[in-house]
């Protein structure tokens, strides 16, 4: 059934103002400047401020916005392509239709007034004003990846990054590596902070120097490598948590004349078939994007359609790894 319209608390809060601005603004009073007053007043028509939520659409949301704002093709990644292929595919056996947004378009007022019964947020970052304007208007919500700062009802579908990490890098120590690097450190979101976390304790605990390389996804020839490749102790393994770091790690071990995994262990995390194909294959980490779509779609569906799905907190889907020649011994290559 259709619900309540929003208040001026959630006007409040889409438009990042406080009540008694949005007071004035609807109310016509107190000395505002025009462009708020406007802002408010667009703002809370989007939500449909003093009328009620309209009739369900059959439709589901869902937005990447680790970086809303960016055009960037999430798409031809192949962890959100495999997942907004099986994402698509679960909402319509509950008979929903399912609308991705570009990422370009977080924070507009687009979000205010988009006809979604629910909404899928993957990597939602701290300060996400897409996930502000959603929560203003009531939406159900569900997360791919833990949102920055959940609330207490909040649901959420993510692998256990730190235990990945740590199968990761004690495989890659019983494989012979004795210093690992870790790629990481561009995004905001919690995968990157959990597995750089991870990293940092299992270098404690075994009493080694941490080594964090930044990761630019304009970088193709892995220059970001080239400081670590040619010091006079240089890492023996490198693990990669981002799609494209693998080759740009080859990148740079080919230019420094590096050979894998003689010379260098590699483990990228990456739903990208073209690793198992390198000579030599590469070692990746599955992060399970269809196991997480399906999860998060009969979430989400179960929330709209009784107010409730499961309890709140994480739904967790195990990663996997898939373990090939370029993180093994040489003498198994």
């Amino acid at each position: 059934m259709p619900g309540p319209g929003p208040t001026i608390a959630d006007i409040a809060r889409a438009a990042e103002v406080s009540t008694a601005t949005v007071s004035h603004a609807l109310n016509g009073t107190g000395r505002l400047a025009d462009g708020t007053r406007r802002r408010v007043r667009e703002v809370a028509a989007g939500l449909g401020y003093g009328s009620r939520r309209g009739p369900r659409t059959r439709t589901l949301g869902l937005a990447v916005t680790t970086y809303a704002g960016s055009a960037w093709d999430f798409v031809g990644i192949a962890y959100y392509s495999r997942l907004l292929t099986a994402a698509t595919s679960a909402a319509h056996a509950h008979g929903y239709a399912l609308t991705t947004l570009p990422a370009d378009r977080g924070g507009e007022p687009l979000w205010h007034t988009l006809a979604v019964d629910g909404m899928l947020l993957l990597d939602s970052p701290a300060g996400d004003p897409v996930l502000r304007a959603l929560r203003a208007r009531g939406l159900p919500l569900v997360f791919d990846g833990r949102p920055a700062d959940p609330w207490p009802s909040d649901i959420w579908v993510d692998n256990d990054h730190a235990t990945t990490t740590r199968e990761v890098l004690d495989h890659l120590a019983t494989s012979g590596a004795r210093r690992v690097a870790l790629q990481s450190g561009y995004g905001r979101e919690f995968y990157t902070g959990a597995v750089t976390s991870a990293y940092e304790q299992w270098c404690a605990r075994r009493g080694a120097d941490p080594l964090v390389i930044p990761f630019d996804p304009d970088d193709r020839a892995g220059h970001a490598f080239d400081g670590a490749f040619g010091a006079p102790v240089r890492p023996d393994a490198v693990y990669c948590v981002y799609d494209p770091g693998g080759r740009q790690a080859l990148a740079a071990a080919a230019r420094h004349g590096i050979r894998t995994p003689h010379d260098l262990l590699l483990v990228c995390a990456s739903e990208d078939p073209s690793y198992a194909r390198n000579d030599p294959p590469v070692t990746t980490v599955t992060l399970e994007p269809e196991r997480i779509a399906v999860r998060a779609v009969s979430a989400l569906v179960a929330l709209i359609e009784s107010g409730q799905a499961e309890p709140p907190g994480q739904l967790t889907v195990p990663a996997g790894l898939r373990v090939r020649a370029s993180s093994l011994p040489p003498d198994m290559y």
